[in-house]
């Protein structure tokens, strides 16, 4: 049985044509819930959730207040909000100062996450060329999740995984096609 109960992933915006190849194989029976933060430039509107649409079987729900997050959904951090994820496992909206130069910010993400699902989540970083991750990376392991980041070989900005790998908080170093195969293999368990 799996104990993992979900995964927050964070990239750049560069990282869109990663997400289409992990995401393309998954239903809505997939057994838990997938919430992601992609960086955005502040002014721009998120449209991740309407492209991912078309490549997945998942649902795929842009975070408003306070939803309850489901199993089987991918959710999108909308422009210029920071997702937390709350103890009664819904999701808040922040527009809390910007945290590594960021907002939306995956470390703030990762570390509500962390707290709420304890050994239960997976982290997974993706490219990008900042920092923003990397720390709250750690607090995901500390208290007993899996981390996962992409190979910074194979990653087109290696800046962000590789900053935690450097860390020490990174449990798996996987290419893309190993991360889809790791994606694929829980919908099974």
């Amino acid at each position: 049985m799996n104990k993992y109960s979900s995964i927050v992933i964070g990239m750049s915006a560069e990282g869109l044509d990663v997400l289409m190849q992990l995401f393309v194989n998954l239903k809505d029976s997939f057994p838990m819930p997938v919430i992601l933060v992609q960086h955005l430039h502040s002014n721009a509107e998120s449209e991740l959730s309407d492209i991912l649409r078309r490549y997945t079987g998942m649902k795929v729900k842009e975070c408003t207040a306070n939803v309850k997050i489901d199993s089987g959904t991918i959710y999108t951090a909308p422009a210029n909000y920071h997702i937390l994820i709350k103890r009664n496992k819904t999701i808040s909206l922040s527009y809390e100062e910007k945290v590594n130069y960021s907002r939306p910010s995956i470390d703030m993400l990762f570390e509500s996450a962390a707290y709420v699902w304890t050994g239960e989540l997976i982290g997974l970083l993706l490219t990008g060329a900042k920092n923003d991750g990397a720390m709250r990376m750690g607090k995901i392991k500390e208290l007993g999740g899996l981390t996962m980041a992409e190979n910074p070989q194979t990653a087109e900005y290696p800046t962000m995984p590789k900053r935690a790998i450097d860390k020490g908080w990174v449990d798996l170093i996987l290419n893309i096609e190993e991360t889809k195969s790791y994606l694929e293999n829980l919908s099974i368990i």
